[in-house]
């Protein structure tokens, strides 16, 4: 690891001064910006979110995806975790807080929207962003690729039934331009450029392991791109939500307490299922990653969608934007020095090599 990732949480706290300042100095600026955006995604964190994802997409080797499901424990975790207890965890914590210790607190009548926010963050697993933490964390980027892809194919039928399960309602309306977009803009395009990529790369290699060595060398070339793209992106996401940080402080302090719980300890049972069931780091850590990490895009245009813009639930779903950066950051800062907590990792899968004819 470079000194500039060694210090990385450093470079993001400086980044989130750079944004709040930015929004203070700039405000014109930061409006231009964050109205460059179609379905509530934001295509200048789009394009961010591409230089981040990008080198981890050049290392999925397609030939090894059909026989991920020859090691399902990670796949089993990731979606027990996501779909069977973070949505209920988060509902509960949002109860706990909201409607009785932070009651006194807030205006009567509210607590209901408070909740509403932590329940829409917590029926939606995350779709880009752990591609970054994958890989700061040497995840095994076909894994993560599959994972992913099957947290969003369970996302689009489960998404609303327990959003409107727990909020008590049955005329949720899912924003399907947001759900279709992110998975496009964040999986689908920078996985073609990925493959495209990897096969120029690859093309003119005398063997296999000389072209994963071309491959390795390239992505490495290439990481620094991803870590700027991650500090851009902070910059962008504190600069836009500047105003309101600064104006409400203490009501961003008792959002932040129950997400902050939810997260360690979401990451918590399934860094710890993991290790039980001696899942490899590389699988481990991505694996419990998702579950922590949210999809915010979702979770804002449903409260705005449901509430209004400049509701309480609305707000929710903000905040928890601008903690998953540093909390997630502390996790890959945690994952990466008990690598040692789990089995040697296993031979990457690859596809069977022909036998040779005699």
């Amino acid at each position: 690891m470079s000194a500039f990732e060694r210090y990385l949480s450093v470079w993001v706290a400086l980044a989130i001064i750079a944004g709040l300042a930015i929004g203070q100095i700039a405000p014109g600026l930061v409006g231009f910006l964050a109205a460059l955006e179609y379905g509530s995604i934001n295509f200048v964190v789009a394009i961010l979110i591409w230089f981040m994802v990008y080198p981890m997409m050049v290392g999925v080797d397609f030939s090894s995806l059909a026989r991920v499901h020859e090691r399902p424990k990670g796949l089993i975790i990731t979606l027990t975790v996501n779909w069977l207890i973070k949505p209920f965890t988060m509902a509960a914590l949002g109860v706990l807080f909201f409607e009785y210790v932070f009651a006194p607190f807030i205006e009567p009548g509210t607590a209901g929207q408070y909740i509403a926010g932590m329940i829409l963050l917590g029926a939606a697993p995350c779709t880009a962003m752990v591609f970054v933490w994958s890989q700061l964390t040497k995840g095994d980027p076909n894994y993560t690729l599959v994972q992913v892809s099957l947290n969003d194919v369970i996302m689009i039928f489960a998404f609303a039934p327990i959003v409107a399960l727990l909020l008590g309602v049955t005329d949720i309306t899912v924003p399907w331009e947001t759900l279709v977009l992110s998975v496009v803009l964040y999986i689908v395009v920078p996985l073609i450029a990925g493959v495209i990529t990897r096969l120029r790369l690859t093309r003119n290699a005398a063997n296999p392991a000389e072209g994963e060595a071309t491959v390795a060398a390239f992505t490495a070339r290439v990481k620094p791109f991803s870590v700027v793209g991650l500090l851009a992106t902070v910059v962008l996401l504190f600069g836009f939500q500047g105003e309101v940080i600064l104006d409400r402080p203490l009501v961003i302090v008792m959002i932040a307490i129950p997400l902050l719980i939810q997260s360690y300890g979401i990451f918590a049972m399934a860094y710890w299922a993991a290790r039980a069931w001696r899942v490899p780091h590389k699988v481990a850590a991505p694996c419990a990653m998702i579950g922590t990490s949210n999809f915010f895009e979702l979770a804002v245009a449903v409260a705005i969608g449901l509430f209004g813009l400049n509701s309480i639930a609305a707000l929710v779903t903000v905040v928890g934007v601008l903690v998953e950066v540093p909390v997630m950051l502390s996790l890959v800062w945690f994952a990466n020095r008990t690598r040692h907590w789990f089995p040697a990792e296993e031979t990457p899968i690859r596809a069977p090599r022909r036998k040779e004819q005699s």
